[in-house]
């Protein structure tokens, strides 16, 4: 059931098991060290392993609350609109507006409200449990945005955490 309700889709982000700055163990995504796609043990026309000359490897799927966390990193990421020639006007974030921002509470309370207004879009969160946005300890530059989720049809909070470099 969880799997029909959040979706899979190919893996494109890196997502880890972490321990949530809000307190919540979930699932966690950091758009850093991030992959285009996946690489995973696979069939036949996968890409050779090197040194084991009969081992393949092909692209990664992701789903239900893996699924859920990947949205969710490439919806904050995405320019808001720019899914809109394939259909989809309302996907994506405000959050890239803030690069070249100076990291003050004015740029950091915008990151809440980009946050908040993004994932009020994705149908598939019931309820925002918490946000908190903060400066990394040694990178001025950065904001790192911790969130958790409550699914829709999960009862297990989903949280996340997104790094937006300024």
């Amino acid at each position: 059931m969880t799997v029909q309700i959040l979706k899979s889709d190919l893996a494109l982000t890196r997502d880890a098991g972490t321990a949530s700055p809000l307190g919540i163990a979930a699932t966690g995504a950091d758009s850093w060290g991030s992959l285009d796609l996946a690489v995973v043990p696979g069939g036949k026309g996968g890409l050779r392993v090197a040194g084991m000359p009969d081992a393949v490897s092909d692209l990664g799927v992701v789903s239900g609350r893996e699924n859920l966390a990947q949205a969710l990193t490439l919806r904050l990421l995405s320019p808001l609109g720019s899914l809109a020639p394939l259909g989809h006007p309302e996907f994506g974030s405000q959050l890239v507006t803030l690069i070249g921002r100076l990291n003050d509470e004015t740029t950091r309370n915008l990151a809440r409200l980009y946050t908040l207004e993004a994932l009020k879009r994705e149908p598939r969160v019931a309820k925002v449990l918490g946000l908190s946005v903060t400066v990394p300890d040694g990178a001025p530059d950065v904001v790192a945005i911790a969130f958790s989720v409550l699914p829709v049809h999960d009862g297990e909070p989903l949280a996340l955490t997104v790094e937006i470099q300024l």
